[in-house]
């Protein structure tokens, strides 16, 4: 099919529309995981509805020393597989566009639950994706966004802004895609060496052992993925781990060992220069 790239907000909110509009957002270099949720956002638009792929690499969410200058930028290939993937249109803005006047002086706050894992490891960044995304739900003006679920606290947060500023908008978390190894597609692992890969996927096969620890409780669940961690510690290149930690999916807080109900197995992990992070969603103990 073919689609559209707009780079203006105005030609974006000119676009014709019939049924529903689905948007989904990303800041480019798309893979397969981008076109698993073009592809549900097709469905969900219906034939006579619309889908828009936002790209836009965000300034805001990248702290001092990350790797805005070096993060990929490959709009001709990513119009390309949004368009295979059923996309309408591709709106790829720039930074002038989306933030006229410079950095914007009024921003969304994550509140506490943006502080927490992700946010205590990169002060800021929640406050910068929350900001944009609403920013691009306004320009978009879609029935229905879609974020994959491989970046779990930012789905919970996205919901949490909708629901708190009614945003009339409807979230859909899209499961996450993973390589036929296990290692979960990110844009990031195009940084990965070949040693750097084979050592990533410790992450996945934690995140699997604490998974299939889940009838023991939390405590058995920390334990089996922190085991594989430690061992990959010793690896070289090795997984130098910034956080594991099993929380309640509402708000991302720690759970107790005694918990019941649905929970999320998260990880963040540095190998060799490229920082990684991966979950898996559970259910303990009987439904609360």
């Amino acid at each position: 099919m073919t689609t559209q790239l707009t780079r203006d907000a105005e030609e974006l909110k000119a676009l014709p529309r019939g049924g529903r509009r689905a948007v989904v957002m990303t800041m480019g270099a798309l893979h397969e995981g981008h076109a698993t949720l073009v592809r549900e956002a097709r469905r969900l638009a219906g034939p006579d509805g619309q889908v828009v792929v936002t790209v836009f690499v965000n300034p805001l969410q990248f702290g001092a020393g990350e790797d805005l200058d070096r993060y990929p930028r490959t709009l001709d290939a990513d119009l390309a597989l949004a368009g295979q993937a059923g996309a309408d249109a591709v709106f790829a803005p720039s930074v002038d566009e989306v933030y006229p006047g410079g950095e914007p002086q009024v921003r969304i706050t994550a509140g506490p639950m943006g502080e927490r894992l992700e946010g205590a490891s990169r002060p800021g960044h929640f406050d910068g994706v929350l900001t944009v995304v609403a920013k691009l739900l306004h320009l978009s003006a879609p029935d229905v966004a879609l974020f994959g679920q491989k970046d779990a606290q930012q789905l919970a947060l996205i919901r949490r802004m909708v629901r708190d500023l009614n945003f009339p908008v409807e979230v859909v978390g899209v499961p996450t895609v993973r390589e036929d190894d296990g290692l979960a597609l990110s844009s990031r692992n195009r940084y990965l060496s070949e040693a750097d890969r084979a050592t990533a996927l410790e992450l996945s096969r934690a995140l699997l052992a604490g998974a299939a620890a889940v009838d023991g409780g939390a405590a058995a669940v920390r334990g089996s993925a922190r085991g594989i961690l430690e061992a990959a510690a010793k690896l070289e290149p090795p997984v130098l781990l910034d956080y594991l930690a099993l929380v309640d999916p509402s708000d991302f807080t720690e759970v107790p060992d005694d918990y019941a109900g649905e929970a999320v197995l998260a990880v963040a992990a540095k190998v060799g220069t490229t920082r990684l992070i991966d979950n898996v969603p559970l259910q303990l103990g009987a439904e609360r």
